[in-house]
């Protein structure tokens, strides 16, 4: 049996990772919400969208480099630092000097900087905390996906309803408090020694040399492309859900705040049940299948649900199937991208895997309020969920979706598990 020291450095990792994602969910409802009610436009509300995920966009992609040099630990504490001091500064400008609108674009977008990089430098520990703990890698990354559906089923509905009684500033101040706490208990319960062992471009080159290593692998790899294409879309879609299409369904239709937080909450309740499934259970599925069923599940019906406004129970029923369905697919890319990358080049190729996998968050903000704003919400909805469920049917064609298969031994050094004492 494992120690609980050595299952330490796992519980940090996850315990923190949730803690990071719920004060980021309390922003997820306040700040649309709080955008919509002062100016009434979709189209204001996907540009606000657009800019708190420009620098998620940027963030992984630039800064991958900097968390490889600096160390994961290190890197993910101060990330939680310094976005809780900009989240912080939100509510306390205004309540002193005033916040301005585009002051509060400015400090969404800083905010957002650091935030990515730290979320891929616990992901990067992940392989030496699953062998510490003596669990299957799949198993530690059902869980840490888990930690964020959890985050999403606590935070959203919590959010929604303290907007609803306390505003959303305030709901902003409560979000740098658990930067901090996530900052702490990295600090406490993961180690400085946990690192992986192989470093071997560590030394010299210049940030845009290695910059360009990340680049380099992941452009050379078939099925991680193919992967990073898919979910660029698909968060396009996403996007013009969350940041614009729910949001105004919910205020003018649903009842507001509450309704807001009630449904990203379902989706996350879901998603929680089906990524702690997965963990259980996922190591045993073939994975181009479950992959293809579970996007299937998880994309268009929200958005056809939303589109044919049936009462707010049966709305929240699909969102929760929805979610459940969504839970598979985070864990089962995890898995995949971890056998595939090298330790040594994990923090900067998957910040480059996660830019381009959310470039195209901001693009779908944008388009939705435009969109919107031009035809109204229910043939947006409409259109976007059958495009959606178009293309997450392309990996049924196969190509480099063929490869998707689990290895039959492990892809690097520091995915042996190591024997227990």
């Amino acid at each position: 049996m494992t120690s609980p020291r050595r299952r330490a450095p796992l519980v940090g990792l996850l315990v923190g990772h949730t803690v990071s994602l719920t004060g980021n969910m309390l922003t997820l409802i306040a700040l649309p919400l709080y955008v919509l009610a002062e100016t009434g436009s979709p189209a204001a509300t996907g540009l606000t969208g657009a800019v708190a995920t420009v620098p998620v966009v940027l963030g992984g992609a630039l800064g991958g480099v900097l968390v490889d040099r600096i160390g994961y630990r290190r890197a993910s504490i101060l990330a939680d630092v310094v976005s809780g001091l900009t989240v912080a500064a939100v509510p306390l400008l205004d309540a002193t000097v005033g916040l301005p609108f585009w002051a509060l674009l400015g400090l969404v977008f800083a905010s957002g900087l650091l935030d990515t990089p730290g979320q891929t430098a616990r992901n990067a520990l992940l392989p030496e905390a699953a062998v510490a703990a003596g669990v299957p890698l799949e198993r530690a990354v059902g869980w840490y996906e888990a930690s964020e559906r959890g985050a999403r089923l606590i935070g959203a509905p919590v959010a929604g309803l303290l907007v609803a009684t306390l505003g959303a500033l305030s709901v902003l101040a409560l979000d740098a408090a658990t930067f901090a706490v996530s900052a702490l208990v990295v600090a406490l319960l993961v180690p400085r020694s946990l690192r992986p062992d192989a470093q071997p471009e560590q030394a010299g080159g210049g940030y845009w040399r290695e910059f360009a290593a990340g680049v380099r692998f992941l452009t050379r790899e078939p099925l991680l492309r193919a992967v990073v294409l898919l979910v660029l879309v698909t968060n396009f879609f996403d996007a013009t859900k969350s940041n614009v299409l729910l949001p105004v369904v919910a205020d003018r239709q649903l009842g507001g705040a509450t309704a807001f937080g009630l449904l990203v909450g379902a989706m996350g309740g879901g998603a929680l049940v089906g990524s702690l499934l997965f963990s259980a259970v996922g190591h045993r599925l073939p994975r181009r299948a479950t992959f293809v069923t579970a996007f299937a599940v998880a994309g268009g019906p929200p958005f056809w649900a939303l589109a044919a406004a049936p009462p707010l129970l049966w709305i929240v029923v699909v969102f929760a199937l929805s979610g459940f369905a969504a839970g598979a697919i985070n864990p089962l890319l995890g898995a995949v991208e971890l056998e595939r990358v090298p330790a040594h080049l994990r923090a900067r190729v998957f910040g480059v895997i996660g830019a381009g996998c959310w470039a195209g968050i901001p693009l779908g903000a944008l388009a939705a309020g435009v969109a919107v704003d031009g035809f109204g919400t229910t043939p947006v909805l409409l259109t976007v969920g059958g495009c959606y469920l178009l293309v997450v049917l392309t990996p049924l064609l196969g190509g480099p979706w063929r490869t998707m298969s689990r290895p039959t031994a492990p892809a690097h050094p520091a995915q042996t598990p190591t024997p227990v004492a």
